[in-house]
C-alpha cells in the first residue's frame, strides 16, 4: 500500500469516528428539543418568541440538520467520494457559520431582541378572548410559573378592560385584583436559563466536532483527489 494511501485510510476512518460522534450529538440536541417541546406542550398557543418555546425550535432545527449532515459526512467518508465530501464541507461550513452568527447577534443585541420578543407576546395577547387555545396556554403559563402578564400584571388592563383573568392570582379566586408580582417573560426566561448550562457545554463540544470535521472533510478531498492524480 502506497504512502499516498495510507494516509487517505487514516483520514478516511478518522473522518467517519468524527462525523459518526458529530451525528450522535445531532441526535441528542434533536431529543433535547423534544422533550423541551413535550414540557412546554401546555403552552404551545403562544407566539414562538416565547423563551422556552423557542429554545425548543431552534434545537429541534439544530439536532435535525446536524443529523443529516453527520449522515452525509459518514456516507462521504466510506464512499470516498468528493461530491458528497464537498456537499458535506458546505453544508457543514454553512451551518457552522449561522451558528457563529445567532451567537454574536444573542450576545450583541439581547435587549433588543427581549424587546421585540415581549412586543410579539402582548400583540398575541389581544387574541385572549377570542382565542380558547391561546388562552387556556396564557392561563396555564401563569399557573405553572406563578406571574402575571409579559412584563407586569398592567399588560391585561387593555385587553380585559382594567381586570386579570383569574389565572393571575391564586388557585380558587373567583375573581383577581392584585395579580403575582413577577412577569411571564422574565420568569420563563430565568426557568431557561437555569435548565440551559448543560445543553450549552454539550453545544460547545458538538461545535468542536464541527470544526475538525471541517478540516478531516477537506483533508480527505484533497487526498482522494491527489490519489486519482496518482493513478492516472
Amino acid at each position: 500500500m502506497s504512502v499516498s494511501r495510507k494516509c487517505l485510510c487514516c483520514v478516511k476512518y478518522l473522518m467517519f469516528v468524527f462525523n459518526l460522534i458529530f451525528w450522535l450529538g445531532g441526535c441528542g440536541l434533536f431529543g433535547v428539543g423534544v422533550w423541551l417541546s413535550f414540557t412546554q406542550a401546555e403552552f404551545s398557543s403562544l407566539p414562538l418568541s416565547f423563551p422556552s418555546l423557542c429554545a425548543a425550535n431552534l434545537l429541534l432545527v439544530a439536532g435535525g440538520v446536524t443529523m443529516v449532515t453527520g449522515f452525509l459526512g459518514c456516507l462521504g467518508a466510506l464512499k470516498e467520494q468528493r461530491c458528497l465530501l464537498m456537499t458535506f464541507f458546505v453544508i457543514l461550513l454553512l451551518l457552522v457559520l449561522t451558528e457563529v452568527t445567532l451567537v454574536l447577534v444573542i450576545h450583541i443585541f439581547p435587549n433588543k431582541l427581549d424587546s421585540r420578543a415581549q412586543d410579539e407576546l402582548k400583540e398575541g395577547m389581544k387574541a385572549y378572548t377570542s382565542d380558547e387555545g391561546l388562552k387556556k396556554s396564557w392561563d396555564n403559563v401563569q399557573k405553572i410559573f406563578k406571574c402575571c402578564g409579559v412584563t407586569n400584571e398592567t399588560d391585561w388592563y387593555g385587553v380585559l378592560n382594567g381586570t386579570l383573568p383569574s389565572s393571575c392570582c391564586s388557585v380558587g379566586m373567583h375573581r383577581c385584583v392584585d395579580g403575582w408580582s413577577e412577569a411571564c417573560y422574565q420568569k420563563a426566561r430565568k426557568w431557561l436559563l437555569d435548565n440551559i448550562p448543560s445543553v450549552l457545554v454539550f453545544g460547545v463540544c458538538i461545535g468542536i466536532v464541527q470544526i475538525l470535521a471541517l478540516v478531516f472533510s477537506l483533508l480527505m478531498y484533497c487526498q482522494i483527489l491527489r490519489a486519482e492524480k496518482y493513478l492516472d
